[in-house]
């Protein structure tokens, strides 16, 4: 037995739903916060490595700094 369509259906199948990309800068944030919540200087050091051009790398090298001494 076949169904009725509804009435909102349009037969054509419809694209998954994808949610709105994030903005660069909130990623970077939250692997800024994951670096200070562990610590260390290996965490901060890779921070730096990947991200050393953002404003909040200059916090990872005054934290890297800290550590150090």
């Amino acid at each position: 037995m076949v169904g009725k369509a509804n009435a909102h259906d349009s037969g054509k199948a419809r694209a998954p739903s994808v949610p709105p990309a994030r903005a660069p800068s909130a990623a970077v944030a939250e692997e800024y916060e994951l670096a200070r919540q562990r610590g260390t200087a290996e965490a901060f050091e890779l921070f730096i490595a990947r991200h050393g051009d953002d404003p909040l790398a200059e916090k990872a090298r005054a934290e890297l700094k800290r550590l150090s001494r």
